[in-house]
């Protein structure tokens, strides 16, 4: 299974690291950018940690490039910008698209797209800011988990006919 998003650095390596979660590894799960980030989000890697007790912090986005000759039984696109440039995967991957908000762009939030390159958002945020972009990560890591659950049937079943 891949996630794609364009930075890799929230919402991809958020699903890659529910999926493997849920799943206790049984399902590869690996996640790509079109425009990798150099790091992934301070506040991806709080949220998952904190609210799942999952530890990202090893982890590195990466560019589809990396994984374009692989085979995957399904491809994810979690944002718009990222489905309009999929490389072409071998073996008729199925094409799923979870339109998925920006959780550092979140308005509410008071950072940017740009956030996940530059400093964390929490150290030169006021405390209520900070806590508005975890509460923005929190919900987006919710709003993946949540479609994750309602996937797992459908996985669950293919991987015990394989």
């Amino acid at each position: 299974m891949l996630f794609a998003c364009t930075g890799n650095s929230a919402r991809s390596p958020i699903a890659e690291a529910l999926l493997r979660h849920r799943t206790g590894g049984t399902v590869e799960a690996v996640s790509a950018g079109s425009h990798p980030r150099q790091r992934l989000h301070p506040d991806a890697v709080a949220v998952l940690h904190e609210h799942y007790g999952l530890d990202v912090r090893d982890r590195h986005p990466r560019h589809l490039d990396t994984v374009s000759g692989r085979r995957f039984d399904y491809v994810i696109s979690l944002c718009d910008r990222v489905r309009e440039v999929f490389p072409h995967f071998p073996g008729n991957p199925r094409h799923l698209h979870w339109s998925i908000p920006d959780p550092a762009a979140d308005p509410t939030t008071g950072s940017g797209a740009g956030q996940a390159a530059s400093a964390p958002a929490t150290s030169a945020m006021p405390a209520a800011s900070a806590a508005s972009a975890t509460s923005a990560f929190a919900r987006t890591a919710a709003e993946i988990d949540t479609r994750i659950h309602y996937l797992l049937p459908i996985l669950t079943s293919q991987e015990a006919r394989s």
